[in-house]
């Protein structure tokens, strides 16, 4: 039986998320109690031995009694000493996304009230569920990531089959638009050549040949590459000896277009050849 625990914020894309585990044909519960997780744990297991249900998804979030929340890793602890396979995904994004969308739909935010707005009740659920959050074998951050996005990226890491190796992902980003709070390792690569002041380049990405070809020919560009790869093909091992099932790699340039986007496809494709599981994703890119 393998048990996912879904949490985060309110607005973050929870729901989404559910939503798509459900595709996945997840057995799917949400807002249940931190103080129940044991027992309805116990009875998805004899549906489990019945061969009923083998994939569970538990939604939890921030109307939990304090006390609960504070006592979920202890109530995690237990349930893996049962030998049961845990995980936990935590959905956040920027305070800025969340009021957005909150502003856009005209939705409530659980936690607001006659005298708390908006901005208070995002710092308090981000507080409350601090527990979770330390827990969380995954973090995505849905800032900058629309709902099909979201669902894709749900799919991508969570709906691999339970015994595959680790779940690894490159992702490029653009520092101007924000670091990427979703990642492992963070690499600059703001000091390599830059397309954009190539005139012919500046429209194109990294995924175009012609960019391909123009870092493809920079000595510094192979020296990072080599780098970033002996990086990672030293330490993925170790990752995946503590039972780490995912591992976001993120390669960020100034706006994402052109030496993000190329060193991450390069990387990708390398590991690929090596390994299963390995994923690859544009923040950037439309």
């Amino acid at each position: 039986m393998r048990l996912l625990v879904l949490s985060g914020l309110s607005g973050a894309g929870k729901s989404i998320a559910l939503q798509a585990l459900e595709d996945l044909n997840f057995y799917c519960v949400d807002n249940l109690p931190v103080g129940l997780l044991p027992g309805f744990v116990a009875q998805m297991r004899v549906m489990a031995g019945r061969q009923e249900v083998t994939d569970i998804a538990v939604g939890i979030d921030a109307r939990n009694m304090l006390d609960d929340l504070q006592n979920f890793s202890l109530v995690l602890d237990n349930i893996k000493e049962q030998g049961i396979s845990c995980e936990v995904l935590f959905i956040v994004a920027s305070d800025n996304a969340l009021i957005k969308r909150f502003s856009e739909t005209r939705r409530k935010h659980p936690l607001t009230g006659g005298d708390i707005p908006l901005v208070e009740a995002i710092a308090a659920e981000r507080h409350l569920l601090t527990p979770i959050a330390d827990c969380a074998d995954l973090h995505i951050d849905t800032s900058q990531t629309n709902v099909h996005q979201l669902r894709d990226l749900v799919r991508e890491r969570i709906g691999r089959n339970s015994s595959s190796a680790l779940s690894l992902q490159f992702l490029s980003f653009g520092f101007k638009h924000g670091h990427p709070i979703d990642a492992d390792f963070v690499f600059d690569v703001r000091c390599l050549p830059n397309p954009h002041w190539v005139p012919t380049l500046r429209l194109k990405t990294g995924r175009d040949d012609e960019v391909i070809a123009f870092l493809g020919e920079q000595a510094a560009v192979k020296e990072m590459l080599a780098d970033i790869t002996h990086f990672v093909a030293r330490w993925v091992p170790s990752f995946e000896a503590e039972n780490r099932s995912y591992l976001t790699v993120a390669i960020g340039c100034t706006g994402g277009q052109h030496r993000s986007v190329y060193l991450a496809e390069t990387l990708a494709a390398h590991f690929k050849q090596e390994r299963e599981g390995v994923l690859i994703r544009h923040r950037e890119l439309s």
